[in-house]
């Protein structure tokens, strides 16, 4: 059995840290917890209902950029275990927002993509979130690119296991 390396002992930032980059968490916050305010009505309805959280969430951009995925490549993509997506993507599922199905190469390998019912709710509100970090995206070099996102999900991985 191993075990995770101790983490380090918390410490108080520079100021150049602060000012460079934890002042402007705050406001990246503020932008994530508007997202269920801006759901479309049917939408924000299912994930009430099911109790749908980010997680979940998470899932559906994934499948509105891509169309199609298997849960192994889907489970890559986000960076998380194969059964936390296959459990995400049940739920998902039994609130009729994906649909899964075999597939017809490997019947081994299950298959995702987004309700037909659905989609058009999805799509929408994928691309009204996306905007803001596309309008970024498409302003940087293609080496700050690869430095923000590197930099994006490096931290993101750090605060999913926090």
């Amino acid at each position: 059995m191993t075990s995770d390396p101790p983490s380090p002992e918390p410490r108080l930032p520079e100021a150049d840290v602060v000012r460079e980059v934890l002042g402007f968490v705050p406001l990246v916050e503020a932008y994530f917890r508007r997202g269920p305010a801006e759901m479309p009505a049917e939408l924000a309805e299912i994930f009430r209902k099911h109790r749908l959280t980010a997680r979940h969430g998470a899932v559906l951009p994934q499948l509105a950029a891509s169309g199609t995925l298997g849960v192994s490549e889907l489970a890559a993509r986000m960076g998380v275990t194969l059964s936390t997506v296959s459990e995400l993507v049940g739920t998902l599922s039994r609130a009729g927002l994906v649909e899964r199905e075999e597939d017809p190469a490997n019947r081994r390998r299950t298959l995702v993509s987004l309700a037909d019912a659905h989609r058009a709710a999805v799509e929408g509100f994928v691309a009204v979130r996306a905007a803001p970090i596309l309008r970024v995206l498409d302003t940087l070099a293609p080496r700050d690119r690869e430095g923000f996102v590197a930099g994006l999900m490096a931290w993101a991985h750090e605060v999913q296991n926090y």
